[in-house]
């Protein structure tokens, strides 16, 4: 069973930065200690809105660059370094049942892919498959709590929130980031 999610916390302010990326704009959400807490696409903005919205609620949202450490770490990965968002410090609101989800994909080692139903199975909620898969689709750090790896039961590519063009990449990105380290 993956390690025990963080509890939500009240947020007061939270900035929004920009990064480039090979298959587009990031959208960063950072917190005043700067926490990870929102990683979307520029396309898919309203969306990381409404999220930031229904996690914190009245929180002030602020443009300006993410800390040094978070823009590091997602351009190094970008770049082919897989380790670069292992150590990454994230932290969501969201129920506790969506916090032991988003904890448990961090568990899907780097360029493999795990079912929802396997997922499920892997949080001790076996039934629960519908659950995770909407769980899954409201991760409000893709990437770095990597959505992608989850696929269907027949292995198909499904859902994700930043279209599955997006997936297929990050997928290949991550196989190929291992080969390179082999």
């Amino acid at each position: 069973m993956p390690a025990k999610p963080p509890e939500p916390t009240r947020i007061a302010r939270l900035r929004l930065d920009r990064l480039p990326t090979p298959i587009g704009d990031a959208l960063v959400l950072t917190d005043e200690d700067g926490l990870l807490r929102g990683l979307d696409w520029e396309d898919h903005e309203p969306r990381l809105r409404r999220l930031a919205l229904r996690h914190y609620g009245d929180a002030e949202l602020v443009a300006g660059p993410a800390p040094l450490a978070v823009r590091r770490a997602l351009g190094d990965y970008f770049a082919g370094d897989p380790a670069a968002i292992a150590a990454l410090a994230w932290r969501t609101n969201g129920t506790a049942f969506q916090r032991s989800v988003w904890t448990a994909l961090r568990d899907i080692p780097l360029g493999e892919t795990l079912s929802y139903a396997g997922l499920a199975t892997r949080i001790g909620a076996p039934k629960a498959v519908r659950a995770v898969g909407l769980a899954n689709g409201a991760n409000p750090v893709g990437v770095v709590v990597p959505c992608h790896r989850v696929i269907g039961t027949n292995g198909s590519l499904t859902g994700y929130a930043g279209g599955l063009e997006r997936k297929r990449w990050l997928l290949a990105h991550e196989r190929a980031m291992l080969k390179a380290a082999a």
